[in-house]
C-alpha cells in the first residue's frame, strides 16, 4: 500500500478494515476519488463520538479527494439498530429537516468549503428513499438480499440473542443503507463508503449490491469504535453528551473536555482529533514531554478545528485565569439571574439542580457534605444556604463544583 491518504489513515489509527486495501490504494493513486460517510440526524447536533468520522472526511480533503456527507433525512425516519438495545424514538420530517440544517453548520466549520475540487458534497437520502415504490423496490433491490445473511449481522444478531425486539422497520435499515451507496455510486461516482466498525455488515451489503446490479467494484472501509481508557463510551460524560454545536455546549466546556483527557488516551487523541503530524506526536512521547502540556495542546488543537484559533486561545486563557491565577475567567459558562429573583434569595440546592450544574438536589446535598461546592473559592457548608446579593461583586460571582467545573453567575 503506497497511497498517502490510506497511509495516514493507518498511521493515525483511523483504519480498521477495508474490503480491498491494495486495489483502493491503486485507484486512489491514479486519480482523486469520492467517498462518503452517513450521519443520522436524531438530534440537532452530532456529539464528539462522531468527530473521528468527520476528521476522516477532512483527511480525504488534505490528500485531494472529495468527501460526500450523507445526512440521513430518510434513514432517520427509521433508525439504525446498530449498537442499540431498543428501538429509537421516531421523529417527524419537520424535526429531522431542522436537525439537518443545524448539523450542517459543524461540517461547514470543520471541512474546507473553498476548494472547488475537494469541497464537500451534501446529500440527503430522503431525496431518493421517500420516492421509492415499495413493490418495485422489493423486486429490484430486495431480491439481492437473503434473510439468512441478514440474520448474521451484529446489528440484528445481538438484539435477537438478547431476546430484545427488533421491528421489521429497523430490519430494513441495512437494505436502505446499501441502496444509499448504490445511488451515490451511480449518480456521484462515489466508490468508497466509510463508517465505524459496527457498520461493516451494512457497508459490505452496499458493495455487494453495486457489484450485482452494476457489475462494478466499490469499496468499504471502517474505523475503530472508540472507547476511553476508563472503559467509558466516547462522547458522553456524567453531565451528558459533548455536543459539537456551540448552542448546546459552550466552546470553553468543549476545551475543558479535551483538557481533562485521561493520561492514557492523550497520544491516541492527538492522532485522532488534531492535525499534528503523527511523527511529531511520537517525538513528544519519546522525549517524555509533560503530559499536562500535551493535554493543553490537545485541547487547543481540537478546539481550533471546531471553533477557530481565536476561540481556542480565549478558552485556554480562561482556564489559566481560573485555575492558575484563581481569578474569574471571562469565557466561563454563564448563568443569568434576574435581579428580582436574587433579592428574594435562591436556595443553593434549588439553584444548582434547576440549572443542571448537578443532576438533582440529593446529589447537591452529597457534594455540599463533601465540601465540593464553592462560591468565589469559599466552601458552602450549609445546604440551606441562600444565594443572595451579598454573594456578588459587581453583579458577578463564580460558582465552583469540584476542581474543574466553574460557572459565572450574573445578575441582570
Amino acid at each position: 500500500m503506497k497511497n498517502n491518504f490510506l497511509l495516514e489513515m493507518q498511521s493515525r489509527g483511523y483504519l480498521n478494515q477495508c474490503t480491498d486495501l491494495n486495489k483502493l490504494s491503486e485507484i486512489s493513486n491514479k486519480k482523486p476519488i469520492s467517498g462518503y460517510i452517513g450521519f443520522d440526524c436524531t438530534a440537532s447536533s452530532l456529539h464528539v463520538g462522531s468527530l473521528l468520522q468527520i476528521m476522516i472526511l477532512k483527511l480525504m480533503q488534505k490528500h485531494g479527494h472529495r468527501p460526500i456527507v450523507l445526512l440521513g433525512g430518510g434513514t432517520t425516519l427509521i433508525g439504525d439498530p446498530s449498537g442499540k438495545d431498543t428501538t429509537r424514538k421516531i421523529l417527524d420530517q419537520k424535526k429531522i429537516k431542522n436537525n439537518i440544517k443545524s448539523i450542517k453548520k459543524v461540517f461547514n466549520k470543520i471541512l474546507d468549503t473553498s476548494n472547488k475540487k475537494t469541497a464537500p458534497i451534501f446529500v440527503d437520502n430522503a431525496t431518493w428513499l421517500t420516492k421509492l415504490n415499495y413493490i418495485q423496490f422489493l423486486r429490484d433491490i430486495g431480491s439481492h438480499f437473503t434473510i439468512n445473511k441478514m440474520l448474521t449481522f451484529d446489528s440484528v444478531k445481538l438484539r435477537l440473542d438478547r431476546e430484545q425486539s427488533l421491528s421489521y422497520m429497523e430490519f430494513n435499515y441495512m437494505i436502505l443503507q446499501a441502496y444509499d451507496f448504490y445511488q451515490l455510486f451511480k449518480n456521484n461516482n462515489c466508490i468508497l463508503q466509510i463508517g465505524g466498525s459496527d457498520q461493516w455488515g451494512n457497508i459490505v451489503n452496499g458493495t455487494d449490491l453495486i457489484r450485482r446490479i452494476l457489475k462494478k467494484e466499490a469499496f468499504g472501509l471502517t474505523s475503530p469504535l472508540i472507547t476511553l481508557a476508563s472503559g467509558a463510551k466516547m462522547g458522553k460524560t456524567e453531565k451528558g453528551a459533548i455536543w459539537l454545536n456551540d448552542d448546546l455546549l459552550p466552546p470553553y466546556e468543549y476545551w475543558q473536555f479535551w483538557r481533562n483527557t485521561d493520561d492514557r488516551d492523550v497520544k491516541r487523541f492527538l492522532n485522532f482529533f488534531t492535525e499534528i503530524e503523527p511523527k511529531k506526536i511520537d517525538e513528544f512521547f519519546e522525549n517524555k514531554k509533560n503530559i499536562n502540556n500535551l493535554k493543553i495542546l490537545l485541547a487547543n488543537e481540537a478546539t481550533k478545528i471546531l471553533h477557530g484559533e481565536e476561540v481556542s486561545k480565549k478558552a485556554e486563557k480562561t482556564a489559566n485565569d481560573t485555575f492558575v491565577k484563581g481569578s474569574i475567567g471571562s469565557d466561563l459558562p454563564e448563568i443569568k439571574i434576574q435581579s428580582n429573583e436574587i433579592e428574594k434569595g435562591i436556595n443553593i440546592l434549588d439553584f444548582v439542580a434547576s440549572n443542571k450544574i448537578l443532576s438533582s438536589k440529593s446529589e447537591a446535598r452529597r457534594v455540599i457534605a463533601n465540601k465540593g461546592l464553592k462560591i468565589d473559592g469559599k466552601i458552602i457548608n450549609d445546604e440551606k444556604k441562600m444565594l443572595e446579593v451579598k454573594d456578588f461583586k459587581k453583579n458577578i460571582c463564580k460558582l465552583s463544583y469540584g476542581k474543574k467545573k466553574h460557572y459565572l453567575i450574573k445578575i441582570i
